[in-house]
């Protein structure tokens, strides 16, 4: 190629990446929107690193002390035989794995956990239970843990499956922070992960919280083999609905021996950055929560994870079934990276609906 060839190519993708650049600026104002586009959240993807990543610090700055992550501590309640066939769970009763099906834990064992947590520095109490729904008799048990687990002065969030609304206000009015329901995908991509439960089911379920008055976490999972397209795709859904998650948790697959996804080709984990970074502008108020798939990461890809918008890990060895970074190994990066534990209580002062650390 001759040197004004190569020079012509040169201006080509300079011009290219300009075009990008028009979209993604237009598209990053750092305000609450719910009018994204298919287009916009992709050009915010292909954006250099570097620009990315510090579009999404920016906006993060406005929202949230840089130098403050809320500690969370999730605790499976009830574990295993889940008609649900998720592609990526070990806890689905479709797939043989190392995991058995347990029973509906006992109040004071839960509340037991939750103490130890708050005493390990945890702000954040969150309870999973490997259900596809509740039955009322278990909010009946589920409602005096609430109430309890609220007494320790900690934020409260659990994952039960689908809800009616009349369970959900059952939830609410015993005080439960947020309800927790991922959509997990893209529209396109959810049928190769799940067939068991369809997107709108989840959807609905979110309707039920929010008339019910609770709080939204919702959010992930990536690494399973989706393009980048649905990636986009998702987080296009989570950041149009008619008001954000309060609390968005992005997870990256951990394979598990047994269900169908082990094996599957692990993504970059810059791709995943980008992903955090991506949710950070698209959804500037919420909590971008760094869940599943630390213990895989080195200290520096959770650092950048944390300058690209995230707020809030999870602590204590296990998240669910799978294993998680020791409080030590956590404390450690944390002190290195000079970020401070938020501490109780999780609202602000005021009593508003900022998420907690919010500005």
């Amino acid at each position: 190629m001759s040197e004004v060839d190569h020079n012509w190519d040169d201006g080509v993708t300079r011009q290219q990446g300009a075009e990008k650049s028009v979209i993604a600026e237009e598209a990053y104002e750092g305000c609450v929107r719910q009018d994204w586009t298919h287009e916009e959240i992709k050009s915010l993807y292909e954006l250099s690193f570097n620009e990315l990543i510090l579009r999404a610090q920016l906006v993060h700055r406005q929202h949230f002390n840089p130098d403050q992550i809320q500690m969370s501590r999730l605790l499976s309640i009830k574990t295993g035989g889940c008609p649900e066939d998720c592609a990526y769970c070990p806890q689905s009763a479709h797939y043989k794995t190392d995991v058995s099906a347990d029973k509906l834990l006992a109040a004071d064992t839960i509340l037991d956990e939750a103490q130890r947590a708050k005493e390990s520095g945890a702000s954040r109490f969150c309870m999973g239970a490997a259900w596809r729904s509740p039955k009322d008799r278990d909010i009946d048990e589920l409602v005096e843990v609430i109430e309890s687990v609220k007494r320790l002065g900690m934020e409260t969030c659990m994952t039960l499956g689908m809800l009616s609304p009349e369970q959900a206000e059952r939830l609410a009015k015993a005080g439960l922070d947020y309800y927790n329901h991922n959509i997990d995908t893209s529209p396109e991509f959810y049928r190769e992960v799940i067939t068991t439960r369809s997107l709108q089911e989840r959807l609905t379920t979110l309707e039920c919280v929010r008339a019910a008055g609770m709080k939204v976490c919702c959010g992930g999972i990536v690494g399973m083999g989706e393009s980048r397209a649905d990636r986009v795709g998702m987080i296009l859904i989570l950041a149009n609905l008619p008001e954000h998650p309060e609390s968005v948790p992005i997870n990256m697959l951990v394979q598990v021996a047994g269900t169908p996804l082990y094996g599957t080709k692990k993504l970059d984990v810059l791709e995943f950055v980008r992903t955090i970074a991506v949710t950070r502008i698209a959804m500037p108020r919420s909590v971008v929560r760094l869940s599943a798939g630390r213990e895989q990461m080195s200290d520096e890809a959770q650092a950048l994870c944390f300058f690209a918008g995230a707020s809030s890990i999870f602590i204590g060895d296990k998240l669910l079934t799978t294993n998680n970074p020791a409080l030590t190994d956590d404390t450690d990066l944390l002190n290195r990276l000079g970020i401070e534990p938020l501490a109780l209580p999780p609202l602000s002062a005021n009593g508003s609906d900022h998420p907690p650390g919010a500005r």
